[in-house]
């Protein structure tokens, strides 16, 4: 029988199904913002089937005593939840395995949680995660999650991960085999203006199927957070981490497929940034974003369904060769230095071709703004960010800042930006690459036309001709007709 979401299951109802089911039990440690999972499952009734101990080690000395020292003091963090989780399920399988494995899917939950302080001056936030079994003394698996609290009252948010707690570990018992039912059920008796989910992590013999990378698509597909991250090996990463007190250069694409032209315009739009006189150069990190609307077909149906393949395929050439990648909800480009902005207060640059400062100064795009292009531009420029422009070639003329003309009324905005250094052409590019077109790259491609590995870098030719990506015609062989001609080869 398939395994639906069903949304109609309340909080409690949750709680009392797992408080009901003899094979489950396990423990909480919640750090933070109090016991509110814990109390969700003790308010449903027949908690005792359930809770194996509970706790909370608020103070920082008494958690560096249990769980251990952190190097660095961040106690809301990734590396403080896996070492509750390490040491809750230990303890737990090590003082009730002989007592009760054989009948006992065991499960530690933990969560590291900092809501509104009095001021209201800090990021409400928290790590959350389920270590658990599936079968009697059978293996583990991880799910882990981050989470952004939204609501302006910390009583509010203890109350969001109070549920959302609940949720998790419903999911990880009744919807593991469903990884979108899963991900949907983490919002029930939620919403998205209450809390956003911008990283979640499956691991274990249990998802050896799941692929991180796509949970990452779906988090930002089904609305749950506006971007995703993941690095070079494919693992998802949580932004705010990953770009902590770091500057961030930006370049977007469809990256289908990655082309020269996109390797020239990353690498001369980081070296300039690099020759910034207000960036570190030994904490920078490199991002590729993939919106999106840049997953759909040119011209296909806005409500298209993204092709996870040919999803894949990209960020697997990306990942190769050694990308982070940024999956995000932003189409204008002001929309996504804000969310940078309030991830890192250091300089941020963004590389784009000369077509898309054409889009930026195009007034018609902010007309659901009340501002208008004012509102969005105070958005984008008024950050530590600089905008770096690589060149188009339109009829034997190469179009840069210079021949630039924006409309009348904005050429003295536009004169400003330039002034200012919020603005500026990138140098020493390769002007052959200017003559090359995605489009046309990916139509050669298709045909199998001789002479497309000229356009692309040689591990991407590689990858496509290998397994066949981006509609290239070759024959790729299943393992029966591998078997078969071994077995054609010893009988001749």
């Amino acid at each position: 029988m398939s395994i639906s979401h069903n949304k109609d299951i309340g909080t409690k109802q949750k709680a009392l199904a797992i408080n009901l089911d003899p094979k489950i039990y396990g423990s909480f440690a919640e750090i933070g913002a109090g016991q509110d999972v814990a109390a969700n499952f003790f308010k449903a009734g027949a908690s005792s089937g359930t809770i194996a101990k509970t706790m909370s080690a608020y103070d920082m000395t008494v958690s560096d005593a249990i769980y251990g020292a952190l190097k660095v003091k961040r106690y809301v963090s990734e590396s403080r939840l896996m070492a509750m989780l390490n040491h809750e399920y230990n303890l737990l399988v090590e003082r009730l395995a002989e007592q009760r494995g054989d009948n006992t899917t065991f499960f530690a939950f933990s969560d590291t949680v900092s809501t509104l302080n009095y001021h209201k001056t800090n990021e409400a936030h928290g790590w959350m995660g389920v270590r658990f079994q599936l079968e009697p003394n059978g293996p583990f698996n991880d799910v882990v999650l981050h989470v952004k609290l939204l609501d302006n009252d910390s009583n509010l948010q203890q109350q969001a991960v109070g549920v959302l707690g609940v949720n998790l570990l419903y999911a990880c018992f009744y919807y593991n085999e469903v990884p979108p039912a899963f991900l949907l059920s983490l919002m029930d008796e939620l919403s998205r203006d209450r809390i956003q989910i911008d990283m979640i992590q499956f691991d274990g013999p249990s998802f050896e199927k799941v692929d991180n990378r796509l949970m990452s698509l779906h988090l930002v597909k089904y609305g749950f957070t506006d971007a995703a991250l993941f690095g070079p090996d494919g693992e998802n990463e949580q932004p705010s981490e990953a770009l902590y007190k770091k500057h961030a250069v930006v370049i977007r694409g469809r990256f289908r497929p990655i082309i020269n032209v996109h390797m020239d315009m990353l690498n001369t739009g980081v070296k300039q940034f690099m020759q910034e006189p207000d960036v570190d150069t030994k904490n920078v990190v490199v991002i590729n974003e993939l919106t999106l609307q840049s997953l759909v077909e040119r011209d296909a149906d806005p409500t298209a369904e993204i092709d996870e393949k040919d999803f894949l395929d990209r960020v697997d050439i990306l990942c190769s060769m050694g990308q982070t990648v940024l999956i995000s909800n932003f189409h204008e480009y002001y929309k996504l230095v804000a969310y940078l902005s309030k991830i890192t207060s250091l300089k941020v640059g963004v590389v784009l071709g000369y077509p898309n400062l054409e889009y930026i100064f195009a007034e018609e795009h902010y007309k659901d703004l009340p501002g208008g292009i004012l509102e969005s531009f105070a958005t984008l420029f008024s950050r530590k960010v600089k905008l770096f422009i690589y060149p188009t070639l339109r009829n034997g003329v190469i179009m840069n800042c210079l021949r630039f003309y924006p409309p009348p009324h904005l050429i003295d905005l536009y004169r400003y930006l330039i002034a200012n250094n919020k603005i500026e052409d990138i140098r020493n590019y390769n002007e052959n690459n200017l003559h090359v077109q995605t489009d046309i790259v990916l139509q050669l491609i298709k045909q199998g036309a001789d002479g497309w590995e000229q356009f692309v870098p040689a591990e991407v030719a590689d990858m496509i001709k290998a397994r066949c990506l981006f509609g290239y015609p070759c024959r790729v062989d299943t393992p029966q007709q591998i078997g078969d001609a071994k077995e054609s080869a010893a009988t001749e």
